[in-house]
C-alpha cells in the first residue's frame, strides 16, 4: 500500500490493454493486462481510461480516490500484480527487490505450530 494524497494521479505501470474500469464492492478498480500474463490492479482509482484502450508506460489512468475503510491516511493506493491465479509483489516491476512484509517463520517454528515469534517480533520487556 502506497501513501498518497486525494485527487493524484495514477500512471499505468508497464504498457497493456484496460481490461476493467468500473466498481467492485463500491470502490474504483482498475485492471490492465500486459505482455507475458501479467496483470496489474490499481484502488481506489476513478478511470480516466476505458475498457479495451491500449495504455502506455507512464500514462495516466486515473486519480486516486479517498476516504476508504482501513486507509491511515486520507488516500491510499492499493497497486496489485499477478500472473493467472498467481498474486505476484509489484515492486519488480519497478525494480525493487523482494519485499517482506512480515517475518517469515523459522523451521523450527513451523514445526512447533508457528507459536513463537521470530526473534525480531519478540516484545521488549
Amino acid at each position: 500500500m502506497d501513501l498518497v494524497a486525494d485527487s493524484d494521479v495514477v500512471r499505468a505501470a508497464g504498457a497493456g490493454v484496460v481490461r476493467f474500469a468500473g466498481v467492485v464492492v463500491s470502490r474504483p478498480v482498475i485492471s490492465i493486462s500486459h505482455d507475458g500474463g501479467l496483470i496489474t490492479t490499481y484502488e481506489p482509482v476513478e478511470a480516466v481510461v476505458a475498457v479495451g484502450q491500449r495504455v502506455l508506460a507512464g500514462q495516466v489512468i486515473g486519480t486516486v480516490v479517498s476516504g476508504h475503510p482501513g486507509c491511515p491516511v486520507e488516500a491510499c493506493l492499493h497497486w496489485g500484480l499477478r500472473r493467472g491465479d498467481t498474486y505476484l509483489d509489484p515492486l519488480i516491476l519497478v525494480g525493487v527487490g523482494r519485499v517482506r512484509l512480515l517475518p517469515l517463520a523459522r523451521r523450527a517454528d513451523r514445526r512447533r505450530g508457528g507459536r513463537s515469534r521470530p526473534r525480531c517480533c519478540r516484545s521488549v520487556r
